[in-house]
């Protein structure tokens, strides 16, 4: 591979092609469909579809097929296919849809409304992963301007991943044989520890979500006669929440929610520390005077990947401040996020949690915990000698500093279940997701350099990929 000719490829790529087609993807406001129940009578999803495939064919890039999939309930998926000069294949996973916009964003700034600052790509979606798309496109096509060969490709883009990936075993069941059994899978949503070098994701947490309801009296009653005597539903909600999370530390009491940690990933987290060092925490907009939760660095990297952490993402029963009136409230209900290590199973972690908080309510309050479909974390298998050196060489190449892994606290459903269906594939899970650029969150951005880089990085893999497999 030419490298300063790829260099250039891929940065006239991003410049001249993707960063216009992710300017109009970001004006799109095509929500998930959990965050989106009539996604289908809105058609932002359909406008999204359509610019991808659209832009896609426009590509020059010999025997690149783009179609829509279509199952009938589901959302739509997106595939590409490019032939290849080997019989092995390689999958390529990104996906469309979008959390919501969230409030907060800075003047000047929302997530419908593409601008660029100082290198970055502000807006909803573009880099958690509407940049996916074009990046694999690109990436082929970087191949094929240097007439390299590379393997067949299959481009997966889904529209439902920020719903946790409801619609895709059904995809990937009814496509089974057209995809074949890929040796090598590479997801591009994922994140980066800094824009440095190239990260690749060695694991990915589970989830367990679930609605908590303490339930004290068939309705509200006044403060004033009943304090003292009917016991807070939000009081044992707090005590129930107890048993599950210590208050103080933030540490997950049960032992059953923890698993070892493999001493590979250990050392992997020490190894990201020493390059990170505080920018782990730095990064994160703590307000003045507060601060993380420890100051050594290795162990905030394992809590966030490897340790079982718990967040109160939502309620209900408690009325806004301006409505809430002087009444002992009949019930309380949180929404509860627990994120989960990446190999421990999630319907063993459900069974857990549900016994932990209904067992033996206090003052016999009546107590339910509806948990949601818990999603699979991931642990990747050991790269591949080629895979090890290519990925180093990527990195070196393209971002001109060695590579480091790391694992994510996020969850990426798919992963696991492309562990599991493919045994014997390698993984290459990496993605944009820097520091400050705020996934799900306002002034969600895109550092356009890194996206560019991160292209030719995967050029690069798939040129080794097919040397290695030849």
């Amino acid at each position: 591979m030419d490298i300063t000719a790829a260099r250039s490829f891929v940065e006239r790529a991003w410049s001249e092609r993707i960063v216009p087609a992710l300017r109009d993807y970001i004006t799109i406001p095509n929500q998930s469909p959990a965050f989106d129940h009539a996604w289908r009578e809105h058609g932002h999803m359909e406008r999204a579809v359509e610019l991808i495939t659209r832009w896609t064919q426009a590509q020059q890039v010999p025997g690149l097929r783009v179609e829509v999939v279509r199952l009938a309930g589901r959302t739509p998926l997106v595939w590409m296919e490019v032939p290849g000069a080997s019989d092995e294949t390689v999958l390529l996973y990104g996906h469309l849809d979008k959390q919501p916009p969230m409030e907060g964003w800075q003047e000047g700034l929302g997530p419908w409304t593409p601008v660029i600052r100082d290198g970055k790509l502000y807006g909803r979606g573009g880099a958690d992963d509407g940049y996916s798309a074009f990046a694999c496109v690109a990436a082929i096509g970087a191949l094929h301007a240097q007439r390299l060969p590379h393997a067949r490709c299959v481009v997966l883009i889904e529209a439902c991943e920020e719903s946790g990936s409801g619609d895709l075993p059904a995809y990937i069941d009814a496509l089974a044989e057209r995809i074949g059994t890929p040796s090598l899978v590479i997801c591009l949503d994922s994140g980066c520890g800094n824009y440095d070098q190239l990260w690749v994701t060695t694991s990915l947490r589970g989830l367990l979500g679930g609605l908590l309801t303490v339930t004290v009296l068939r309705e509200g009653v006044h403060s004033g006669a009943a304090s003292g005597i009917v016991p807070s539903s939000f009081r044992i909600a707090r005590q129930l929440l107890d048993r599950l999370e210590d208050e103080r530390t933030g540490a997950i009491r049960p032992r059953a929610l923890y698993v070892d940690v493999p001493d590979e990933r250990t050392e992997q987290a020490t190894k990201a520390a020493a390059v990170l060092g505080p920018s782990v925490y730095a990064s994160f907009p703590f307000v003045a005077g507060a601060a993380p939760v420890t100051a050594d660095v290795t162990e905030l990297l394992l809590n966030r990947t490897w340790c079982p952490q718990l967040e109160v993402i939502g309620a209900a029963g408690l009325p806004a401040p301006e409505r809430a009136g002087n009444v002992l409230r009949a019930e309380t209900t949180l929404k509860l996020s627990l994120r989960l290590p990446p190999t421990l199973d999630a319907g063993k972690a459900t069974a857990v949690v549900r016994d932990v908080l209904t067992s033996d309510p206090p003052h016999g309050a009546q107590v339910a915990f509806v948990p949601e479909q818990g999603a699979a974390g991931w642990n990747a298998p050991p790269l591949a000698p080629w895979l090890s050196e290519s990925v180093a060489r990527a990195s070196r190449e393209f971002f001109g500093h060695d590579v480091c892994f790391h694992g994510e606290g996020g969850t990426i459903p798919f992963m696991a279940m492309l562990g599991e269906r493919f045994p014997r594939a390698q993984f290459v899970i990496t993605g944009v997701l820097g520091p400050h650029s705020n996934a799900h969150g306002p002034n969600e951005f895109l550092d356009l350099a890194t996206g560019a880089r991160l292209t030719g990085c995967v050029a690069r893999v798939l040129a080794d990929h097919y040397r290695a497999s030849a």
